[in-house]
């Protein structure tokens, strides 16, 4: 820790940074912690004051508490240590500002059991143990909207250049992009500050939809990179009056956002990939990972579909999968395996949605690998056709369901921890809880006059 401060200080030093901000991704993913003067910061540093309540684990996304008894009603001070390998400018400030993700202690040294960044961390450590290293490289959709700020009307599409807005599908056009050309050079402008390694950029299938791809690498570096992308296209896009939103589906008739995740495992001293033969041929173990995202992925939803709102992007024949087909080249499945040399023989996990938090997301679908590997288990036969018309859903149908299978599951309970599952199951639930609360324009359409 003593070489962690050292660095910061240097860096934080060598760029005049007035002040720093320190980010601890809750449950949602969203942003939690405190913004300090850096001389305050500093002195935080040598004396253990950098600080922020387990509760903020416990908040809902919409900031209230859950109902929960897994954390103490005393709401006791967690412990912030910055993760130096994380410390970035933040380049939409005029002020020199300075952003460090941090992970949670208590006061005897103890890492938080709790925590997303600590559960992946954790999941890392048992990959580390058995010789296995993860790669992965996420794949993340967002739409772009017009300004909205009454909840009660539909989003619309924004205007780009030309002044109009779209008003039709534009998959893969590139004069379509470029309407946003200068959001986009702001977004990668502000992410190549924050050596955030993203690589292309499309138009998806959705109205003013867009993709960006990540380069490959470690999983905790992507998720941390992914979760501060996030809140930069937010930033990049506000600054030109537009809203850019990761909700799973955010339009009407419109395919909804995902967050796929490629991933493979290399031997951790070889660096060989363990998924391919030398001929090229999918290796035992590689049969085995896709088995247990098979086994195991319904069964860790709430982390990759976590609202209400998720559940609406999982319908046929608007590119998002409805069961755990697997298959190569086939985008109709919900693991894809492409085309690819056998040094980058991979797996691509198309069920997660744009609104999980990267942290979770990962740690889910390696942990549903993990489980699959180490119990030897065996996938289904690769599917050929089209996986629509398959007529079994073999995903939760919706977030109670997916919360129940989530509880129920020893396995992915033993690997990610007790106190873990059952917060983390009461923050979702408490969210479906005030969802319940609202009544929504369909019943006010469908019922008021006709029941």
């Amino acid at each position: 820790m003593s070489r962690n401060r050292t660095e910061l200080k240097e860096w934080l030093k060598e760029r005049r940074i007035t002040e720093v901000e320190l980010l601890i991704p809750d449950m949602a993913g969203i942003a939690r912690g405190k913004i300090l003067p850096t001389n305050k910061f500093l002195s935080g540093l040598d004396n253990d004051t950098l600080r922020l309540p387990e509760s903020v684990f416990g908040q809902m996304v919409t900031g209230a508490d859950a109902e929960t008894e897994t954390l103490s009603y005393q709401a006791p001070d967690m412990i912030l240590e910055p993760d130096a390998s994380t410390i970035c400018i933040v380049p939409w400030y005029r002020e020199p500002t300075a952003q460090v993700i941090c992970d949670c202690v208590d006061r005897k040294g103890n890492a938080s059991k709790v925590a997303p960044r600590q559960i992946l961390k954790n999941l890392l450590a048992k990959y580390k143990e058995s010789g296995w290293r993860p790669v992965v490289a996420p794949e993340v959709e967002f739409y772009l909207a017009q300004r909205n700020i009454d909840p009660d009307y539909p989003l619309l599409p924004p205007a780009g250049k030309s002044g109009r807005p779209q008003t039709g599908r534009q998959a893969y056009a590139i004069d379509a992009v470029n309407e946003f050309d200068p959001m986009f050079e702001d977004v990668y402008d502000y992410c190549e500050a924050q050596e955030i390694g993203i690589d292309s950029l499309i138009h998806e299938e959705g109205v003013a939809q867009c993709e960006i791809n990540f380069n490959h690498g470690d999983p905790l570096d992507l998720a941390d990179q992914t979760f501060l992308f996030k809140r930069t296209v937010r930033q990049a896009a506000l600054r030109h009056d537009i809203y850019a939103t990761f909700m799973a589906k955010p339009y009407e008739q419109e395919p909804g956002s995902a967050m796929h995740i490629h991933q493979s495992i290399v031997d951790a001293k070889t660096g060989k990939n363990l998924f391919s033969s030398r001929s090229g041929k999918d290796t035992r173990l590689f049969l085995a990972y896709i088995a247990g995202l098979q086994k195991y992925l319904p069964a860790s939803m709430p982390m990759i579909a976590p609202y209400v709102n998720s559940y609406r992007r999982l319908v046929r024949y608007l590119s998002a999968p409805v069961n755990t087909h697997w298959g190569h080249e086939n985008r109709t499945v919900g693991f894809r395996v492409p085309e690819s040399e056998p040094k980058n023989r991979r797996v691509e996990n198309r069920v997660p949605g744009a609104d999980a938090n990267p942290y979770l997301a990962i740690a889910s679908t390696l942990a549903c690998g993990y489980l699959g590997m180490t119990q030897n288990l065996m996938p289904t036969k690769s599917m050929e056709g089209n996986a629509y018309e398959s007529m079994r859903f073999l995903l939760p149908r919706h977030l109670l369901d997916a919360i129940h299978r989530f509880r129920a599951s020893s396995d992915i309970r033993e690997l990610l921890g007790e106190p873990f599952i059952e917060l983390y199951s009461d923050v979702k639930s408490s969210e479906h809880d005030a969802y319940q609360q609202v009544i929504s324009p369909w019943e006010r359409q469908h019922l008021l006059l006709n029941v």
